[in-house]
């Protein structure tokens, strides 16, 4: 069976953050499969339970979204700057405020935005 790593010896940090990412792919794996499950479920009862599923999966993606965000960041950053913002989202990078663009996103600039 194979570890999913794609690099040998690895230091613990990457082995904790792939089994994070790889917990998220599972998770949102499963919100679609619940998600398509429920849009094609004709019983109104079952079709409940699949959604309530569903969203049981999103809460567990959302906290390890979360654990990765606490402990990288570069996806801190990043998902500050896309996240929760009106602006279309093909044009945050493009304005200059994209995670590689570390004066607004991470420096005392940035804090004196908030």
């Amino acid at each position: 069976m194979s570890s999913g790593y794609n690099e040998g010896g690895i230091s613990v940090r990457a082995r904790q953050v792939h089994r994070a990412l790889a917990s998220l792919q599972e998770e949102l794996e499963a919100v679609d499969y619940y998600h398509q499950r429920a849009d094609q479920s004709e019983d109104e009862s079952l079709k409940a339970i699949l959604l309530h599923n569903r969203d049981e999966e999103m809460e567990h993606a959302a906290m390890l979204l979360e654990w990765l965000r606490r402990d990288m960041p570069e996806f801190d950053a990043a998902l500050k700057t896309f996240l929760f913002t009106t602006r279309p989202v093909t044009e945050v990078e493009a304005a200059g405020s994209g995670p590689g663009n570390r004066a607004e996103t991470l420096g005392i600039g940035g804090m004196k935005q908030e």
